[in-house]
């Protein structure tokens, strides 16, 4: 990943496959045909003792199979005895969980998504051995999760905490003050969710008589209103959204003694202007291990409470001088002595070990690579499995390392992206790697990285794509105005001719920390760009500074000024693309989704000399719209740092706008909100610059529905070929 920009001429003409009479690619066989879906290995769950796993037949039975051999052992549930425990009524198997020791199935049925993540349902309760169902709670409730010892199980109704008690067959109420757009009791708000990826918002203890939850007071948290269409009086959806500088939800976490029926608020000091955004029980039934974030986030400190007294004490503060990404690489360790964590004090994501009191007893992983997924801890064998960027930013490949910080093991075989899923006691797991321009190929491995067998290869797609008109992407690296290295790949058009030139449409998103050059199958856009292609375009994307993967400076250099350097790094590139001999310098175009959609209106905008054409998807066009936590992590408060707010905000460039704009919106998009591309609109109007734009009734951040997805995509690709 060394090439310049410059020797691309050569060199990407090595990835350009020719073929024979290929057919085209439609729309229809993106987005409504399924002509390219890959297979996967769906319902691949470990059982406890490791030996095996089960998995759902097409007629929803569960079968346990065995690891080594990949045999079928038996059937665990028959569908049929489902159906008949449900007085002959059919219910959906595909959504369940197991109890702790497996010996009942949490089923959730009828589920109703709120936001990205939350969501309700009907749960049933299935019994192994009796072949019992039962359905604790008619009405649809949240987060049904079983105590570790069966006996209860909690959830949220009306935004009150409950457990059902299933020795004396009846319901308990924790909380009583839940109200909506109010207060909510075990689960988080809209923010939390989004930014913090954290939805349920309690947590039984190990022996299963406490519970600890978050209680949410969003009351003076300014509310979020849209339109909900479909009605002759259209519906208001309303919802509490704290924006850049606004309030707040108040946070705090309490522990509900199931025995006593106490409740004891846990200490999170006095300063409420702050987060709470992660909360765990340690190997310890009294003890809760809660994050405290200041608002920040460059401060994240891990207290821990007594759960009876609530009194806690700071263990471990982790300072830095940008922010602290908040992660789930916090695991206490059986021994009750020690936990790891991963941090960025070194200058990259990496793993460390502590003791209980915070005091750092080893760094397990070294370099200058970030770590990306930790996959868990064989305490047994003191060994830690792990993917990092170490091979280089574009790929990721699995390795072990052992506790004490020695015998690192790649054991990733095969280029591309790998991840991996473990079974309970680390001696297999599952193997999924792919690269942008092959499926992905599912493999079971043993802990030693030994392949035991293909699950699925995706062969028969691979042989379909040689029916079609498909080049390889390939990818470089392309220089910034500082020398630095951006990672990048290209598309070159079919029958490519380096003696004509051609139109190129950048894609870009750009976000903190994001990738887009990644050597991974990517699916539906691939195959839109190989359609750009067939039709003469060169595709590229560039990750710049901002991005993930290559170290906190690169990653962390556009702090205060979002969007400057991201968007100076992609016009400078596309300043050196066009120069190159084949490249039309007067066709340059750029597209982007959300933070994307953001760089693509300030391409058009800034970079009014070099693209000709842009289209921004669900774009951000002035940060003081957008969500305090992720704004604030980057950027500070408006109060503090206004101008940069304002400077690095499309909307406020419009009247440099000269050539082809296309802003496309859901209207009931609860993230990126539908103002920002009316206010962009309305700023454009009154500065008499010209656009084009498309908007989808009732439709959230992801414009999704294969209809929906078919309409957008027709409409893009119309103005691509119009207007670039």
């Amino acid at each position: 990943m060394r090439k310049s920009v410059l020797l691309l001429s050569i060199s990407l003409l090595l990835g350009v496959k020719f073929g024979f009479a290929q057919k085209d690619i439609s729309l229809e066989d993106i987005w409504t045909k399924g002509t390219f879906a890959a297979k996967g290995v769906a319902g691949f769950n470990s059982m406890n003792d490791g030996r095996y796993y089960c998995n759902l037949d097409e007629r929803q039975n569960l079968l346990r199979f065995e690891f080594a051999s990949g045999k079928l052992v038996d059937t665990l549930i028959r569908n049929a005895d489902v159906k008949q425990a449900n007085g002959g009524e059919a219910i959906d198997l595909s959504s369940f969980s197991w109890s702790a020791d497996e010996s009942k199935l949490i089923i959730a049925t009828q589920t109703e998504y709120i936001y990205r993540h939350s969501s309700k349902s009907v749960f049933y309760i299935y019994d192994l051995t009796s072949k019992k169902l039962v359905k604790p709670v008619a009405e649809k409730v949240r987060y049904a999760t079983l105590s570790a010892d069966n006996s209860k199980m909690a959830f949220v109704r009306n935004n009150d905490l409950y457990y059902f008690d299933f020795r004396s067959n009846s319901e308990v109420r924790i909380s009583k003050d839940g109200k909506e757009n109010a207060i909510i009791n075990g689960a988080t708000d809209w923010v939390y969710e989004e930014e913090f990826a954290i939805w349920r918002g309690f947590a039984w203890s190990p022996n299963s008589d406490k519970i600890a939850y978050y209680r949410f007071d969003e009351t003076k948290v300014p509310e979020y209103e849209m339109a909900v269409y479909g009605t002759l009086y259209p519906n208001q959806s309303k919802f509490k959204y704290p924006k850049a500088g606004e309030v707040n939800s108040v946070v705090n976490i309490y522990v509900f003694d199931t025995k006593s029926e106490l409740i004891s608020e846990m200490q999170t000091g006095s300063e409420t202007d702050m987060y709470l955004p992660r909360m765990q029980w340690t190997t310890s039934n009294n003890t809760l291990c809660i994050q405290r974030l200041n608002r920040l986030q460059n401060k994240l400190e891990l207290l821990l409470a007594d759960a009876a007294s609530g009194k806690s004490n700071v263990i471990l503060t982790e300072n830095n001088p940008y922010y602290v990404d908040i992660t789930d690489n916090l695991t206490f360790l059986k021994d009750g002595k020690t936990f790891l964590l991963s941090s960025e004090r070194d200058g990259y994501n990496h793993i460390y070990l502590f003791d209980m009191k915070g005091k750092l007893v080893k760094q397990l992983t070294k370099g200058a690579f970030d770590v990306d997924d930790v996959f868990g801890v064989d305490e047994k064998n003191k060994k830690l499995y792990f993917s990092s960027s170490e091979v280089n930013a574009a790929e990721r490949y699995v390795y072990s390392i052992g506790l004490n910080g020695k015998d690192k093991k790649m054991l990733s075989t095969g280029k591309g992206w790998h991840s991996a899923s473990f079974n309970n006691d680390f001696t297999f797991y599952l193997d999924v790697v792919s690269t942008i321009n092959t499926p992905p190929v599912y493999s079971l491995l043993n802990a030693q990285g030994k392949l035991v067998r293909t699950l699925e290869d995706n062969k028969a797609l691979l042989a379909k794509l040689k029916d079609y008109k498909i080049n390889e992407i390939s990818f470089s690296t392309i220089k910034n105005e500082l020398g630095q290295d951006m990672n990048q790949f290209t598309l070159l058009p079919i029958n490519f001719d380096a003696t004509k030139k051609y139109p190129v449409l950048m894609y870009v998103y750009g976000g903190p920390g994001s990738q887009t050059v990644m050597n991974r199958w990517s699916g539906g856009n691939y195959f839109w760009y190989q359609m750009l292609a067939q039709k003469g375009y060169i595709i590229v994307s560039i990750d710049g500074r901002g991005t993930g993967f290559k170290g906190e400076q690169f990653k962390k250099c556009t702090y205060l000024n979002l969007g400057k350097f991201e968007i100076e790094d992609q016009l400078f590139a596309a300043k050196q693309l066009a120069k190159l001999p084949y490249v039309d310098a007067t066709r340059m175009g750029i597209w982007g989704w959300s933070f994307g959609g953001y760089m693509a209106g300030l391409g058009i905008s800034k970079g009014n000399d070099i693209f000709k054409s842009a289209i921004s998807v669900a774009p951000v066009t002035n940060w003081r719209y957008y969500d305090n936590i992720y704004t604030e992590r980057f950027m500070r408060t408006p109060a503090e740092n206004g101008k940069n707010y304002d400077d690095n905000s499309p909307i406020n460039h419009v009247e440099k706008i000269k050539g082809n704009y296309l802003i496309i919106h859901g209207t009931a998009d609860d993230n990126v909100h539908f103002q920002n591309t009316v206010e962009m609109v309305d700023a454009m109007i009154k500065k008499s610059v010209k656009f084009d734009s498309e908007f989808y009734p009732n439709k959230n951040h992801g414009i999704g529905g294969s209809r929906t997805r078919l309409h957008l995509y027709d409409r893009m690709t119309n103005f691509i070929l119009e207007k670039l």
